[in-house]
């Protein structure tokens, strides 16, 4: 069983910087590729960021392109997402999640292909 904790989150102003981290433990996912999801007040969970298991496939929604960078340290069994310039409206809890089923090792956009889930972590971008 793996366990997937974020850390990481917090208040921020508009234009600034964040780094999470997601400490995965209960197994490697060194073959496994990950991502994460972010979930606003009154919003479905949305897709943020994929990596594939060894980091040479990356995938972005339109709305952070450029702006966030996941990687992942496969020594640390750790996942990072890099958000800088953060808008107001990238306030959400963020997921980190990883792929156990499927095509495990490739990079995916939908909820549904993501099967271990962390508890998320909350960033707040306010003025």
């Amino acid at each position: 069983q793996v366990q997937l904790v974020e850390s990481g989150g917090g208040l921020v102003q508009p234009g600034g910087s964040l780094r999470l981290s997601c400490a995965a433990s209960g197994r490697t996912l060194s073959t496994n590729a990950m991502g994460w999801f972010r979930q606003a007040p009154g919003k479905e969970r949305e897709f943020v960021s994929s990596i594939s298991w060894n980091g040479g496939s990356t995938v972005y929604a339109d709305s952070v392109k450029g702006r966030f960078t996941i990687s992942r340290d496969h020594a640390k069994n750790t996942l990072y997402l890099q958000m800088n310039s953060l808008l107001l409206e990238d306030t959400a809890v963020y997921y980190c999640t990883a792929r156990l089923g499927g095509d495990w090792y490739n990079t995916a956009t939908s909820p549904a292909d993501f099967q271990a889930w962390g508890q998320g972590t909350q960033v707040t971008v306010s003025s």
